[in-house]
């Protein structure tokens, strides 16, 4: 009889996969030896996997570039990276090394750059897309960065008012972009995205401000899909709709020369993730080249701004199971030596789901459990996963610790939680540590931050 985990696994989906097998008994992750690091470090640990940041920015830039040369596309492809996915150093430092362009979405994301062009890590040719509300700081920022002779800086219109703001601030002359309002998917609470101008509205709105101004050059369109790229008749339609746009503006006398798609790729959930990215790149390509050549337009270069893609896949968190409880005949809870509301907060407040999986103890009998965290709220818990609606894990034995990993959870999961301030139930961050790929195939790894103290919350309560 199969009722070890590892049968388990592989009698549901194609395993081991690219990223994961098995040592024996225990989970390796690209290689590496996680156990190792549970030895080294303890848990709970915050992990991130520098490689993959530009592993996924080059087979992204492949992507497009064999589409555009498939299609005969005379337009270059730019990619950028959003910021607000992950701000830390170490992320950007791997993106500046792939080359990648920047997406702001705040006044402080410019000081973000300026600290990295003062190191050399960007200069003046990088692409800086200010996307976002655009408040008087932010523009006063991006005034900043022209200052420093950033040429390829673009602000990204998403009201009326920013406009004026721009006009009134900036003296040099600047190509802008437009950001479109596109309708949200019908599942959403409410039609049109709050963020951009509305479809109906942009080319009114460039054929009163814009086409005349003496400074201000609009060069690009942004069109953004809250829910991502997907290949479903919502995300084609409004891509159409935004194309329609681009090609109304064309016949207007407008230049546009980038067609920024934001909206992101999928990011890989489960073990049995399946997602074509080389079709929809080449059907994004074709469809693009058709709206251009409908006007006789020359072939836009294509901006994508891709965060969660980008940073995702690189970050993980591993817990210890610490003690069982049996609240009845039927349900037992595992408890992990952290908390899923302050290290993985999506997974609370939008029901988000990572790949999950036991670091060691493969060859164990597997169980169905709950996993709660250890905060005193009765929503800290993570009870669903690919295995339909369910957790297993091997079975619970006090004398058999018991480690459990969640994957590709380097988007968002620190700045939502608010890394290194106060926590629900003053649950301190975890020890976050960092791992590269030697060229001998070897892995090194350090500490970026120490597990939070009791001490540093204390200091920011006041006390």
């Amino acid at each position: 009889m199969k009722n070890k985990y590892r049968d388990l696994i592989e009698q549901t989906f194609d395993f081991p996969q690219p990223e994961f097998e098995l040592k024996k008994d225990q989970l390796l992750f690209r290689g590496l030896d996680l156990m190792q690091l549970i030895e080294e470090y303890g848990t709970p640990l915050r992990f991130t996997y520098l490689p993959s940041i530009g592993e996924q920015i080059e087979e992204c830039r492949g992507w497009f570039n064999n589409a555009i040369k498939k299609h005969d596309f005379n337009g270059d492809y730019c990619y950028c990276y959003c910021t607000k996915s992950s701000h830390f150093n170490f992320v950007m430092e791997e993106c500046a090394k792939h080359n990648a362009h920047i997406e702001t979405s705040s006044a402080f994301d410019i000081d973000i750059v300026i600290a990295l062009f003062k190191k050399g890590l960007f200069n003046e040719k990088t692409y800086v897309l200010c996307n976002g509300f655009k408040t008087e700081e932010y523009i006063l920022k991006i005034k900043e960065l022209i200052a420093l002779g950033f040429d390829r800086i673009i602000p990204i219109i998403d009201n009326f008012r920013e406009f004026e703001l721009l006009d009134e601030h900036i003296d040099h002359p600047l190509e802008i972009g437009i950001r479109i309002a596109s309708e949200e998917d019908p599942k959403f609470e409410f039609y049109t995205s709050r963020l951009g101008i509305g479809y109906t509205d942009v080319v009114p709105f460039y054929k009163w401000k814009i086409r005349d101004h003496k400074k201000f050059k609009l060069s690009m369109l942004h069109f953004f899909v809250n829910t991502g790229i997907r290949d479903n008749s919502y995300y084609w339609n409004e891509l159409r709709k935004f194309i329609n746009v681009y090609t109304d503006l064309i016949k207007n006398g407008a230049d546009i020369r980038y067609l920024d798609i934001g909206g992101g790729f999928p990011v890989k959930n489960s073990l049995a993730f399946e997602f074509d990215y080389e079709y929809m790149v080449d059907e994004i390509v074709a469809q693009i080249k058709i709206g251009a050549e409908s006007v006789n337009a020359d072939h836009p270069d294509i901006f994508t701004e891709f965060g969660s893609f980008t940073v995702a896949e690189s970050g993980g968190m591993i817990f210890s199971i610490i003690d069982q409880k049996k609240q009845n005949d039927r349900e037992r809870w595992n408890m992990i030596d952290g908390s899923f509301m302050t290290s993985l907060p999506d997974s609370w407040a939008i029901n988000k789901r990572f790949i999950m999986l036991p670091i060691n103890r493969w060859n164990d009998k597997y169980e169905r459990v709950f996993l709660g965290g250890l905060t005193c709220d009765s929503d800290d818990y993570y009870n669903s996963e690919q295995h339909v609606n369910a957790i297993y894990l091997p079975e619970f034995r006090k004398n058999k610790p018991l480690y459990v990993g969640f994957f590709n959870c380097g988007a968002y999961q620190e700045s939502i939680s608010g890394y290194g301030g106060i926590k629900h139930c003053l649950i301190p961050s975890a020890k976050h540590i960092l791992i590269n790929k030697n060229e001998d195939g070897t892995f090194n790894h350090w500490v970026f931050r120490e597990e939070q103290k009791s001490v540093d919350m204390l200091k920011i309560l006041g006390y």
